[in-house]
């Protein structure tokens, strides 16, 4: 039996992110179709005798950065330019003694781990300074067989000696966008052009960014292999009666059942959130709008608004309710309980939360912003994401008829459902023969 191994870059966060749960996803639909999983992580922590505290090293609490000493800074210096000369990973065995964070998602569907101390931010230093990505070899080890393939979640500048290497590519938004993100346009795009030509096979989420990989990093068509996702909730949060989601929904946020608004994401340009909020208010809703989502960047021209409203008080901010951070298990009492989750991002990748929100059975206003169309189909109220108007008229509709938002409803089920772990493990089976992987 084969086996992959991926990044830990994103499933290290805290506070999660779209790719760890692309991660996370990625190792249990790669399990369910017979490979066996692995992931690599890069923490701060040296490598101990224990195996028990090497596992702890990749679940511990983020510190705020230290200020570096002089030694410290020449050491820093070293391991940067030394990197691209190659790291080595050592196995971590899954003790059964860590208890990972819950909120984290739990330990990942992975046989064995492997790290390599400061792997990640030493690469992406190195790479940025030398133009060099970093090769990393794995420690020959007798409890963890070094893997067939190493799939990166990410744009990263590494790479793994001996073994296939895929990429992952969710979007081009530094080029497409560029003044929603502020990455160094033109490292960026050296490392996305190293990864083209590095990569053994290119793996996509949507057709959107396949065209874009294609034409933009000159890219060849059959290299290029779009999965898309795949939404699978937890059933035991989807199968609570409405009943208790509603007592819930009532006790702790006083919101009734489908009788707020609903928008949840990092609080980033592309997230389009100072339009949602115009739009609402002048859509002159007296239903709550319930915003979910921390801090990202470039965040003040989003939130000038929301801020202007709050300050000013009165109805208006009233009706607005923002959270910076929610655990998953009450997201999705949100979701299901929306009267509409709002999501008309500039441009998305996938767009995740609006499939989440179909297979719920709640409707969704979305836009015409990169993939959405494709994850949406005919179950969703598309705007442009510049019209404001087009989506303060959405917005209107979606309160007042409720025949609309259970035609919506009955549609996005329909739509989640071309989203399957079935149809994602059959992509995946596709993904993974091109690189010569044996399934079982």
């Amino acid at each position: 039996m084969s086996s992959i191994c991926i990044d830990g870059f994103n499933l290290a966060l805290a506070k999660g992110s779209g790719i760890a749960t692309y991660g996370r996803n990625l190792l249990i639909n790669a399990r369910e179709i017979g490979l066996g999983t692995q992931v690599l992580y890069g923490p701060a922590a040296a490598r101990k005798p224990s195996n028990v505290v090497n596992e702890t090293a990749l679940t511990d609490a983020e510190r705020p950065p230290e200020k570096l000493n002089r030694k410290k800074k020449i050491q820093r210096f070293r391991d940067t330019y030394m990197s691209r000369f190659g790291r080595e990973a050592h196995a971590i065995m899954p003790s059964g003694e860590v208890i990972w964070p819950n909120r984290g998602g739990g330990r990942p569907a992975a046989d064995s781990f492997w790290a390599a101390q400061n792997l990640f931010q030493t690469a992406n230093r190195s790479f940025a300074a030398y133009g060099k990505e970093t090769p990393v070899s794995f420690e020959a080890s007798t409890e963890a067989a070094r893997p067939d393939a190493m799939h990166w979640t990410a744009t990263l500048p590494l790479y793994a000696k001996g073994v296939a290497n895929l990429y992952t590519i969710h979007d081009l938004i530094p080029l497409r966008l560029p003044h929603t993100t502020m990455d160094d346009k033109a490292v960026y795009m050296r490392l996305c052009q190293a990864v083209a030509k590095r990569a053994d096979h290119i793996a996509v989420v949507s057709e959107t960014t396949r065209q874009d990989v294609i034409r933009l990093l000159g890219v060849s068509e059959d290299r290029v292999t779009n999965t898309y996702q795949a939404v699978d909730l937890p059933q035991s949060l989807t199968s609570r009666s409405q009943a208790e989601v509603e007592l819930e929904l009532e006790g702790v946020f006083n919101l009734g059942w489908k009788d707020y608004f609903l928008h949840f994401g990092a609080i980033e340009p592309k997230k389009n959130l100072g339009r949602i909020v115009e739009a609402y208010l002048a859509s002159g809703s007296k239903t709550p709008l319930v915003i979910i989502g921390g801090r990202a960047w470039l965040d003040e021209g989003e939130t000038a608004l929301l801020k202007q409203v709050k300050r000013d008080g009165g109805p208006s901010a009233e009706r607005i309710r923002q959270y910076e951070y929610m655990p998953f298990s009450m997201l999705i009492s949100l979701i299901r309980g929306a009267r509409a989750t709002l999501f008309p991002s500039l441009y998305e990748g996938f767009g995740l939360p609006v499939l989440e929100s179909m297979a719920l059975s709640t409707a969704v206003l979305t836009s015409t912003g990169g993939s959405l169309p494709e994850v949406a189909g005919d179950a969703a109220v598309i705007v442009d994401p510049y019209d404001v108007q087009a989506m303060t008229r959405g917005i209107q509709a979606l309160d007042a008829d409720e025949g609309l938002r259970l035609d919506l409803q009955a549609r996005g089920l329909i739509q989640a459902g071309k989203f399957t772990p079935a149809a994602y493990q059959a992509r995946l089976r596709d993904l993974y023969g091109k690189v010569g992987l044996t399934l079982a």
